[in-house]
């Protein structure tokens, strides 16, 4: 487990830049664009370009062989030029500059994001991959938390000190991955072997098309929220925006807290099972948000919803990778990622259309309709997330 615990740096800074990139990014928007909608529309502009590189990269990289191994080459190259375009955000000098800084930034990202994630069930055995993944989540959400706590203090004195501090934590995990994580030694399947090819299609079998679906919608719901939180807080309870961005803190804070003890239970009584009491508790907390009128009462309805996305997030990845083989294991991160940039794409514009048309209160009335949709396709799913359907193909694979 130390080997996983030193992992979760790529997924801390990820997750860091993630966060202060959509806490942030918007009030730079705000300025040249008046429309919750095009705001939306230019926060997701940069994922047109993920969704054809994260499955291209995660099935490239499963048949990658070099020196270094099968995914470092792409984090070796994609940290650094991530690093040096997340500081230039904030010194834009136009809209032009702006959105041209948020695509580099972006494109960077892509590269390296789905070979990182898909290091974890490379060393990790299947069953101890919902655990492990409670582990990188966890330091994920520390970064969320320092993003959103020490980020709005930052972001009070500079508008440029979160960016900066971004870019330094990503080159630093890159370097911690780079010194610690050797996947020749580490690696369940030998990074020597001669690659096979890995087609797409052959993986969307039903049971996979119908778990990608329910991921969409929950994603739909949950970026949607991430990307446009910052403006419902400033324009429809009146917050200030520090205040506003402060307040996911709580979010991010209940994730955290409860991403190792979902992992546990997600291990022990079913992947499916943990995700669908997520949704269900999600759903509620979506459509009680729009009745509170208080800061109080929003962080605790916040801090809910983080216990219950910790129920989804953590085993749904695990649950994706463990109807597959181990060699698919990067196209299948690529395809959870594909699904997610969907996602990312469709909802803030949408949800900033329906802000348009009917106001901030809408935001989670919409938020909470994509969470019925998940639970829908996934109660269509047969597998339970808990027992593993290419057990002898895996077995064959690994040599056990």
């Amino acid at each position: 487990m130390k080997r996983t615990w030193l992992l979760g740096f790529g997924f801390f800074s990820i997750s860091i830049t993630w966060a202060l990139y959509n806490a942030f990014v918007p009030f730079f928007l705000d300025p040249y664009l008046k429309s919750a909608a095009l705001i939306g529309f230019m926060m997701t502009i940069d994922n047109y370009f993920a969704l054809f590189l994260q499955p291209w990269i995660g099935n490239k990289s499963d048949r990658t062989v070099s020196r270094f191994g099968k995914r470092m080459p792409y984090l070796l190259i994609g940290m650094p030029l991530a690093a040096v375009f997340i500081v230039l955000i904030p010194f834009h000098t136009s809209l032009i500059t702006l959105v041209l800084f948020m695509v580099l930034m972006n494109l960077a990202m892509s590269i390296y994001r789905s070979p990182t994630i898909a290091l974890m069930p490379d060393i990790t055995p299947e069953a101890f991959r919902t655990k492990a993944n409670g582990i990188i989540n966890f330091m994920g959400g520390v970064g969320a938390i320092i993003a959103f706590g020490a980020g709005s203090v930052l972001y009070n004195a500079n508008p440029s000190f979160p960016f900066l501090a971004a870019s330094i934590v990503t080159l630093l995990s890159m370097l911690i991955l780079y010194k610690y994580v050797r996947e020749k030694r580490d690696a369940l399947i030998p990074v020597t072997a001669a690659p096979q090819r890995i087609k797409l299609r052959g993986e969307l079998d039903r049971t996979t098309v119908l778990l990608l679906a329910a991921i969409f919608f929950w994603f739909v719901s949950y970026q949607g929220v991430e990307a446009l939180f910052t403006l419902y807080g400033k324009h429809h309870m009146g917050l200030e925006e520090s205040v506003s961005a402060f307040s996911l803190t709580f979010f991010s804070l209940f994730f955290v807290l409860f991403a190792i003890p979902s992992g546990w239970l997600g291990n022990r009584y079913g992947k499916k099972k943990m995700i669908l009491i997520g949704i269900i508790g999600l759903f509620l907390v979506f459509a009680a948000i729009p009745l509170i009128d208080t800061v109080l009462l929003l962080r605790v309805m916040l801090g809910l919803g983080g216990i219950c996305w910790a129920c989804i997030n953590i085993n749904s990845y695990p649950f994706v990778v463990s109807i597959g083989s181990e060699r698919s294991i990067g196209t299948r991160t690529g395809l959870y990622y594909l699904v997610s940039s969907l996602a990312a794409i469709s909802s803030p514009p949408l949800l900033g259309l329906m802000i348009d048309q009917f106001g901030y209160g809408s935001l989670f009335i919409c938020a909470s309709g994509g969470m019925l949709l998940a639970l829908l396709f996934l109660l269509l799913v047969k597998h339970d997330g808990k027992t593993v359907q290419a057990a002898p193909e895996v077995t064959q694979h690994t040599g056990g």
